[in-house]
């Protein structure tokens, strides 16, 4: 849209004015960032195991979350132990490599991962992850530590019965 300025020239003034638009992607930005935390709510009602080492894991991949209360979460939605071959196979086609990812409450009972291990086989997965939750630093120097010294020990223990 063109506008006529009042220039002696007659000349068009043709620039635009993206001060609303600005106003309208800072609008969306503050409404995205209040918004985003209550996506996480799932994830804070898993308490992950903890691990020694591993490798990150791809939130793209397909993932069943395993609550303490042994309710089944198919990439968020909530599913019925009874359906959950039936909805691992309906998110079969979009996984790259056919891989589910088990994200399971530390209080979760064995059993209930194994359920996950079976439907996820019959639904024609060929690669399971448990995701856990890595050790601080200093928890991974310590039980170094702690293996070193029990080396060092057998190593002593070797040593005086060979004497």
């Amino acid at each position: 849209m063109a506008i006529q300025s009042s220039n002696k020239k007659g000349q068009i003034f043709s620039e635009i004015n993206i001060t609303p638009l600005t106003d309208i992607f800072l609008v969306l930005l503050i409404i995205m960032m209040v918004i985003a935390p209550m996506f996480q709510a799932l994830d804070q009602d898993i308490i992950l195991p903890q691990i020694n080492s591993g490798l990150q894991v791809d939130e793209k991949e397909i993932t069943v979350a395993i609550t303490k209360d042994s309710k089944f979460y198919v990439n968020s939605a909530q599913t019925q132990e009874d359906e959950l071959t039936a909805k691992l196979a309906d998110f079969l086609e979009q996984s790259e490599d056919k891989k589910v990812v088990v994200k399971a409450d530390s209080q979760t009972k064995t059993r209930e991962i194994m359920k996950v291990m079976r439907a996820a086989q019959e639904a024609g997965y060929e690669k399971l992850t448990v995701a856990g939750e890595p050790l601080s630093k200093k928890q991974q120097s310590d039980l170094e530590k702690n293996d070193t010294q029990k080396t060092a020990e057998k190593d002593m223990a070797y040593k005086s019965e060979g004497e």
